[in-house]
């Protein structure tokens, strides 16, 4: 866990060590913005007394916000979803079989009544669940928004007026 100077949590939550390699730009964007948040393996198949029992203490902690990357069948964040109010958001892991559309269809095809907003497979998504979950609690802290702005701004900067070699 990260010191933070919003003192709230995002927990970021995986299936398999090997979801660890896209979500640790989830990590990395969180660190950029100084959130704190935790970081677990919790499988959906393989270790469903553990998702249950994260699920249901979460209001016992001070996690505002799940991020839940998970591959193939993925049903990680629509489970965690069933089981907790707090927004859930999904990262689809890329499969080998069909390079995480497999991941992206599981977590995006919720039944209504259980809502798992979904990114992108992969880093992009990774980096933008995390984005999302800054945004959302920027909605309560100033200090936060601040920060998500000047990175807003930034990253117009870099974005060129005209072609090289025009």
């Amino acid at each position: 866990m990260k010191k933070s100077i919003t003192n709230i949590k995002i927990s970021i939550i995986m299936g398999s060590q090997s979801d660890w390699k896209t979500l640790v730009n989830t990590e990395e964007t969180l660190e950029h913005f100084k959130v704190s948040y935790e970081k677990k393996i919790i499988s959906a198949h393989r270790t469903p007394e553990r998702l249950y029992n994260y699920a249901k203490n979460l209001k016992n902690t001070n996690i505002k916000i799940i991020i839940a990357g998970a591959g193939g069948a993925a049903h990680l964040p629509g489970m965690v979803a069933s089981l907790t109010t707090l927004p859930v958001l999904g990262v689809p892991i890329e499969s080998k079989s069909l390079k995480g559309l497999d991941s992206l269809l599981s977590i995006v095809q919720m039944p209504a009544g259980i809502s798992v907003p979904t990114f992108a497979i992969g880093k992009p998504g990774a980096i933008n669940a995390a984005l999302s979950a800054i945004s959302i609690l920027a909605l309560s802290d100033q200090k936060l928004e601040h920060k998500l702005k000047i990175y807003m701004q930034k990253q117009t900067k870099t974005v060129k007026k005209f072609p090289k070699n025009s």
